[in-house]
């Protein structure tokens, strides 16, 4: 009888003490690795080499060093765009000029592109042409009565979505660039520059001829 009574004893105290390591362990320290956490929530693992986060705004993050986590901590990491910022807008654009087109009440810039000015004109052959009412009609042309979907990149000092749109499988931005209706905007991205290469090759659109970028155009204005 004794024999039962102590092993029963010995069953319930082990149980207990489980509970009890279960209850408690989120509210203990995180001292699992040796030396503890310092004022960051974080320490060097000697065994797995680094300086790894446990607590804080860097928590579950790993670096070299704590002089890398320092560094981190003063230079924030970048945060998405909330969803609201980065959602499409479609419809059926009205086109503003080759590189800007208005959907409802928002005007959105066609991102990594400039096109010429609406009254900006070329030459070719000696003789001067409507190149920017081209590239406007160019652009109206390839939409047609398209729905366009535009994917927002930024927001311009403007106040316009600057954004890649597509009429289908079509990507206008680089539609317009490969046509030689616009240029690759380098300032801002690099993304066209190939497209704009094969345009000029192939003589296409204003690189028939002759003409100002749209950017000198608009500051010789």
């Amino acid at each position: 009888m004794k024999f039962f009574l102590e092993n029963y004893i010995h069953q319930f105290a082990v149980a207990v003490a489980i509970i009890l390591v279960a209850l408690l362990t989120p509210y203990l320290p995180a001292f699992a690795h040796g030396g503890g956490l310092d004022s960051l929530g974080c320490h060097h693992n000697r065994k797995a080499g680094g300086y790894h986060c446990h607590r804080g705004s860097m928590e579950g993050q790993h670096f070299r060093s704590k002089n890398e986590a320092l560094q981190n901590l003063k230079t924030p990491r970048s945060q998405p765009l909330p969803k609201a910022q980065t959602a499409e807008l479609t419809g059926i654009p009205k086109i503003i000029d080759g590189d800007t087109i208005r959907i409802g009440s928002t005007r959105i810039r066609l991102h990594g592109i400039d096109a010429p000015e609406a009254k900006q004109t070329c030459t070719a052959g000696g003789k001067e042409w409507r190149c920017g009412w081209e590239a406007t009609n160019a652009l109206a042309n390839i939409v047609g009565k398209h729905w366009v979907s535009c994917s927002k990149r930024d927001v311009d000092r403007y106040g316009r979505v600057v954004a890649v749109c597509r009429a289908g499988p079509i990507n206008l931005n680089a539609w317009m660039v490969g046509n030689g209706w616009a240029v690759a905007y380098r300032r801002y991205s690099l993304d066209y520059v190939r497209d704009e290469d094969k345009a000029r090759k192939a003589g296409r659109g204003m690189w028939g001829g002759e003409f100002a970028m749209p950017w000198e155009w608009r500051r010789s204005r």
